[in-house]
Parts: structure tokens; C-alpha cells; sequence
């Protein structure tokens, strides 16, 4: 028996694809000028970089042409075209620097998917299928980053109740959510092991606020969140009690897939701009096009590029084939993608020279966003960890 494979889209994905590039260069890239001016000025504020009206209207149109619900299921009223469908969709996105998130928001969808029971499908799943209710996950805390097990913030039962106190840091889109996914510890002598639980809590729920944010580079703008004995029926757990960790790892393995596809995108804008600066600069009467230094810059870029792309496609096409314990994968197209863009931009705004650090191109802003990439959902020292373990553990697996 012979083996074989394509490495080319099918032809369904294939007009996927080319229908968000059209997106990206027509809806998108006109706006990076006043993404880059907003960036700037945004300062320790919290201000969106992609004003709400606009996004209205950059929702309109990703409506028009089919970007709504590309991977949730046809039976909340998706288009079920799966993981690889909707990383080709965000690579096209990042296409552009302008951020923004073709709804629903993938990570959140798959939890959502799998946890929610009952009247919650109606009241959280389906509206945040159709991108009517945005979602922001509430983990991460002062002694608990890249170790999740390690969450300390408490949920007690107190007159047939769950009440929630302390704080979550660093967590994105707090403020616009109209709901939040909080993890907090039900048993602290089980921990990871049978001890998180998930809780829905909504918006405006007494005890709940969002008292700050973190002022970072790039898009990112993350907050404090503090639950000050935020009371909870049975009914706003999300999942079983005690159950949220291993749910909880897919979801994370869905989007350090989902990063790496955007640095698949930025990486593909930058090569671009490379070939087109080697083509029309010249320097002591050559283009830099006959510079080995530059040819090389070009070749070893669109390399790294392309392999990252098959490691993730292929992550993608086995979250699309259900299958579970991805964590490592994960972890590998995590540092891959990221420590990728950083090479490509590097050499790019080298390529560049003075513009390439100029405000007037968006060089200099995807160098210091994708420096983000290396810490959020986990550094690349602990995703190495996280691989050199299962190898060690399990052997090689072909």
C-alpha cells in the first residue's frame, strides 16, 4: 500500500482563503494608518484600537462574505468548516495589522462547546456562536501564569451559593465582555487534579469589576479583574465541579494553534514588503536585490515560514479529527510561529533600514507585537519543557 499526500487547499478552502485576502487588503489595510497613529497616543489608556463603530462596519462586511462562524457547528447555526478552515482565515486576517477577530473566538467557542449544558446553551453558546456576546477567559493570576495549575483564587460554598473572592490579572478583553469564563479552585487539596472549576459570570454581576488595565506594547491591553464575593447559582457552573483543567488545556491548545497562524500571516506581509524593498532600493549603484546578504534574508524567511505552516496545518487537521492529549503539538507550533515572526521582522526592518524603524511602515509595530506572542499563553522556555517531557516520557512517535 502507498502512501500519499496533498499539501494543496481543497478547492472550498482555496476560495476561503482568497476571499479574506480581498478582505484584508480592501477592509483592513486601510485602516493601519490610524491603528499606528491610535497605538501611539493610547499611552496607559485602555482605548480599543479599532474604534466600536468601526469594527460594526468590519463585522458587516465579514457577514457579506461568509467570515461569520467558520468553525462552529452547523447546529448552532455555523458553517462547520473546522480548525484548518478558520487558521487560514486568520492568517489572511493578519494580513494587515489591524486587529481584528472574525467572531466567534475560536478558544472560547471550543470550551463553550464542550462544558455548557442546558439553559446555558441558550443564554451563552448560541449568542456567542453568532457573535452576538463576546467571552474573555479569567485565569491567569499574580502567582499563576504559565503554570495554570497553580491558581489560587478561591470558590466556597456559602448558603447554597458559590461565592468567588480575588482577583485575576492580565486578562484580555475584560471590559468588553458581556461575560466572563472565571477558574477558580472547589478543592485546593485536589488542585488541577479534580479541584478548578469553571463558573460563567456576567456582566455586571454584583461583586464583579474591572478596576484597571496594563498598558502594553502593541495591540494588547489586558486588565485586572476582582471578584469581591460574587455570588453564583449551580446553574453558572460551567462543566462538572472540580473538572475545568483538562477542558481547560484544549482550549489553551486551540489558541497557541491560533498564534501561530497569526505570525503566519504578519510573517507572509513582511517577506512581501522585503521582496518589494530588494526590488526598488539600490545601494553603491546595485538593488538589493543582488545582495547575497538580502537574497538570504528573503530565502531563509519564506523557509521558516513555509514550516511552520505545515506543523500548524497539520495541528489543525488533527484538532478537526477530534483528537485529544494535542498539548505538545501545541506547544511546538506555539514556538515555531512565534520565535519565526521574530527572525522575519528582524531581518525585514534591517532590509528596511531607517523606514523599516519609521512609524510610516508597520515594521516597527509588528516587531513589538509579536514580542508579546513569546509570553502570552505561555513562553516558549516552558512550551520547550512541556515538549522535552512528552519526548522523554513517550519516545519519538512517528
Amino acid at each position: 500500500m502507498t502512501a500519499t499526500a496533498t499539501f494543496e487547499l481543497p478547492e472550498d478552502l482555496a476560495m476561503v482563503r482568497d476571499s479574506v485576502r480581498r478582505f484584508a487588503i480592501e477592509h483592513l489595510r486601510p485602516l493601519e494608518r490610524m491603528v499606528l497613529e491610535r497605538e501611539a497616543a493610547r499611552g496607559f489608556g485602555d482605548e480599543p484600537l479599532v474604534p466600536r463603530d468601526v469594527e460594526l462596519q468590519l463585522n458587516a462586511h465579514a457577514r457579506e462574505i461568509g467570515l461569520y462562524g467558520v468553525d462552529v457547528p452547523e447546529e448552532y447555526g455555523g458553517q462547520d468548516l473546522g480548525a484548518l478552515a478558520k487558521c487560514i482565515v486568520i492568517e489572511e486576517l493578519k494580513q494587515s495589522i489591524t486587529p481584528y477577530v472574525a467572531p466567534p473566538d475560536s478558544p472560547n467557542l471550543h470550551l463553550l462547546k464542550a462544558l455548557c449544558r442546558g439553559d446555558q446553551i441558550d443564554r451563552y453558546l448560541l449568542p456567542y456562536a453568532r457573535g452576538e456576546k463576546k467571552a474573555c477567559l479569567a485565569l491567569t493570576e499574580a502567582g499563576a501564569g504559565s503554570d495554570a495549575g497553580a491558581i489560587r483564587m478561591p470558590a466556597r460554598r456559602r448558603n447554597g451559593k458559590w461565592v468567588l473572592f480575588g482577583s485575576k490579572i492580565f486578562i484580555s478583553n475584560a471590559r468588553s465582555a458581556d461575560f466572563i469564563i472565571a477558574i477558580a479552585v472547589t478543592d485546593p487539596a485536589k488542585g488541577a487534579h479534580g479541584g478548578m472549576t469553571a463558573f460563567l459570570v456576567d456582566k455586571g454581576t454584583p461583586g464583579l469589576s474591572v478596576p484597571t488595565n496594563y498598558a502594553m506594547i502593541g495591540e494588547y491591553c489586558p486588565y485586572e479583574v476582582v471578584f469581591d464575593d460574587v455570588e453564583l447559582d449551580d446553574g453558572q457552573v460551567l462543566g462538572d465541579v472540580g473538572e475545568a483543567f483538562a477542558p481547560l488545556q484544549q482550549r489553551l491548545a486551540v489558541r497557541r494553534m491560533e498564534i501561530s497562524a497569526r505570525c503566519l500571516g504578519l510573517a507572509r506581509r513582511c517577506i512581501e514588503m522585503m521582496i518589494e524593498q530588494a526590488q526598488s532600493r539600490s545601494t553603491f549603484g546595485r538593488p538589493l536585490a543582488d545582495r547575497q546578504t538580502a537574497q538570504w534574508w528573503i530565502a531563509d524567511s519564506y523557509q521558516e515560514m513555509e514550516m511552520v505552516r505545515l506543523i500548524t496545518w497539520r495541528l489543525a487537521n488533527r484538532v478537526d479529527r477530534g483528537e485529544a492529549n494535542l498539548r505538545s503539538e501545541a506547544s511546538m507550533v506555539k514556538v515555531q510561529g512565534t520565535e519565526m515572526i521574530a527572525r522575519v521582522v528582524d531581518r525585514a526592518i534591517q532590509l528596511h533600514g531607517g523606514m523599516g524603524v519609521s512609524k510610516e511602515l508597520p515594521l516597527e509595530y509588528i516587531y513589538r507585537a509579536t514580542r508579546v506572542y513569546r509570553i502570552v499563553e505561555g513562553p516558549s522556555e516552558v512550551h520547550r519543557w512541556i515538549i522535552a517531557r512528552d519526548l522523554l516520557r513517550n519516545g519519538v512517535r512517528s
